[in-house]
């Protein structure tokens, strides 16, 4: 009798499992912004909504789903929030092209691409869909103590944010 895994194969231990309103519209989004591939889905039994998706993005799984405050589901979508409280981030090859595709499938910068402190090029955009998502491409190793005080002229010279 063969084994199951509690972690299935392809996963990792932390999986981020959105909720969306258009499911269906943000897996295309996702398609072009991030390269997904569709992995599954399992419609509602209406068939108009999604109840699960996966998507794999390199070597990580999405899961998502639509909102179904109908169902008392107390996972809601971002917009219906009126923001997000997560960023999902990416480590990229090309923080730059990675936002300019993203942009190009229709997501908003939040905040542009930029040489940041702790030695990655970092920006950041929002989906269609409310969520926020950050790209970055470590391009300097540093020791802790040279972030510190690369932080601290960061935020000497009236940085905001940061992250």
């Amino acid at each position: 009798m063969a084994t199951v895994r509690p972690i299935p194969e392809g996963f990792r231990r932390i999986t981020p499992h959105l909720v969306v309103d258009g499911a269906a519209k943000a897996i295309d989004f996702y398609k072009k912004a991030f390269g997904a591939i569709e992995v599954r889905r399992a419609p509602a039994p209406d068939g108009k909504k999604l109840m699960h998706a996966e998507l794999r993005i390199g070597d990580s799984v999405i899961m998502l789903a639509d909102d179904f405050p109908e169902w008392g589901c107390p996972a809601r979508n971002p917009n219906a929030l009126g923001g997000s409280a997560v960023t999902i981030h990416q480590f990229v090859e090309d923080t730059d092209a990675a936002m300019q595709r993203a942009v190009a499938a229709g997501a908003t910068v939040t905040m542009p691409a930029a040489d940041m402190f702790w030695g990655d090029r970092y920006g950041t955009i929002k989906d269609p869909f409310g969520h926020e998502w950050s790209f970055g491409t470590h391009i300097k190793d540093m020791t802790p103590k040279e972030m510190e005080a690369a932080a601290k002229e960061f935020f000497a010279n009236g940085a905001g944010c940061g992250h």
